[in-house]
């Protein structure tokens, strides 16, 4: 087997390959690119797992970052076990076909309790005294704490929020040079954030992305050039693109009104009662998933969501047959965004009463994505104060709330999920190989056989 390394670079798509990325723009002229048609839902997690398994998502069970569990009546975002995962990856294939093959899983989702060979994944520690203590999760559970000898702390806080920035990029990249001397895995497969994070909070017309396209052109060119020198194919791939957006749309707010949604005080503050809802919207970026608990109004939600500004487009049964997309963990209706438009989880109507999690990075709690996270409340008059408190008081050991997240949605100006109609804005596989038969667009289900022809090149599947 030829020893692979794939780099996923989030966020990347044709059209912000160039002047700026001096060094993707050499690799993928000395080898192969083509365009990806997108994973629907066009979100990490799901496009990973197309990727991986060769699969869609109504085979896979990957239906978003997060859905509805129906026998919990909770929602569940960024949950870790691999086991969620229902198709065979391209790891276990390639190693029943020979046995002495191994991969590396770096910081890709599904990174817990994983059959990959080895594994690192954010994952904080959570004491019974209610702090929130940054780590990482690794197997074999030995390389914990190796490799933070080495390279010192994942630098968490950079990883989301309003302080991510290139600086989890580099350490996820120092991990895969880590791995690779240590391990020597056949296959490694790299996660490289924070391209994402300017273009969802800026929008990617603007200039400053500029920026953020050269630290992650020098952060992967050094990668390409390391794997290179070790006789190692890289192939260098991405998600989904990110368009530009300035309408948020409030689906839950819409069923509110309907009076389909039930909320719960807690404390002054308004939470969600998914299970004793008759439908609500699990919103993630420009898809939002429409749970239904009573049957019987299902016609009329789909009229309501077809009569909704901002929503261009909704699936029911037929639809996501025709388009493999009828899991059981999907919601009984799909909802697609308009362009320009993306989906918030928001079912408060008073800010007042939002629940205290809205103002927090709060992934897991929160009954949707919330790219607001990525902003700090412009109305807090010295942020950085306020952060650097926080951080303290947690070094120290104090519980304490970081509630500095705006609630002002207009402060996003790019997102994705749903199909971009301008391919510029699609996601990429490039090869530092020419690769003749490689086409000029390849579907997300065909990039496992795409990376199996490089680690196994002429073995069947």
């Amino acid at each position: 087997m030829q020893r692979t390394a794939v780099i996923n670079i989030v966020g990347l798509c044709g059209s912000l390959i160039g002047d700026h990325t001096p060094r993707l723009k050499a690799f993928a002229s000395g080898g192969s690119l083509a365009r990806i048609d997108p994973a629907f839902p066009a979100v990490t997690c799901t496009a990973q797992y197309d990727y991986v398994t060769g699969k869609r998502h109504s085979e896979h069970g990957i239906v978003g970052n997060g859905w509805y569990n129906r026998d919990l009546a909770e929602v569940q975002f960024w949950k870790q076990p691999e086991r969620l995962v229902r198709s065979p990856k391209i790891w276990d294939e390639l190693k029943a076909a020979d046995p002495s093959f191994t991969c590396a899983k770096l910081f890709w989702w599904y990174n817990m309790y994983s059959s990959a060979d080895y594994s690192i994944t954010p994952r904080p520690m959570y004491p019974a005294d209610g702090r929130k203590v940054f780590d990482v999760y690794t197997h074999p559970m030995t390389v914990r704490h190796e490799i933070k000898k080495d390279l010192g702390e994942f630098p968490f806080p950079t990883f989301w929020g309003p302080l991510s920035a290139s600086d989890s990029s580099r350490w996820i990249a120092g991990s895969a040079r880590w791995f690779e001397e240590k391990h020597s895995p056949t296959l490694s497969l790299i996660y490289l954030p924070h391209l994402d994070y300017n273009l969802q909070r800026l929008g990617p017309g603007d200039p400053a992305i500029a920026g953020d396209l050269e630290e992650i052109d020098t952060i992967a060119g050094e990668l390409i050039d390391f794997f290179t020198q070790r006789g190692i194919r890289v192939a260098v791939l991405s998600e989904y693109g990110i368009e530009g957006v300035n309408t948020p749309v409030h689906l839950n707010r819409v069923f509110r009104d309907k009076r389909w949604i039930t909320v719960k005080d807690e404390l002054g503050l308004e939470l969600l009662d998914c299970g004793a809802s008759r439908a609500f919207a699990v919103a993630d970026h420009q898809v939002a998933h429409i749970y239904i608990n009573d049957p019987s109004i299902e016609p009329e939600v789909r009229r309501v969501l077809e009569r909704t500004a901002g929503v261009a487009e909704v699936l029911g049964a037929k639809e996501k047959n025709a388009r493999g997309l009828d899991h059981p963990r999907a919601g009984e209706l799909i909802a697609i965004a308009a362009p320009r438009c993306w989906f918030t989880y928001y079912y408060w109507n008073d800010d007042r009463k939002a629940p205290d999690f809205a103002r927090c990075v709060d992934i897991h709690r929160k009954p949707g994505f919330d790219p607001v996270e990525l902003f700090l409340d412009p109305e807090i008059r010295f942020p950085r104060l306020k952060l650097m408190k926080f951080f303290l008081k947690k070094k120290l050991g104090f519980r304490t709330l970081l509630d500095v997240i705006p609630l002002d949605p207009a402060l996003v100006k790019g997102s994705h999920g749903r199909i971009p109609e301008d391919e510029g804005n699609h996601p990429v596989f490039i090869t530092g190989h020419p690769v003749p038969d490689l086409p000029a667009s390849i579907g997300s289900t065909n990039v496992k056989d795409r990376i199996r022809q490089m680690v196994a090149p002429g073995r069947n599947e």
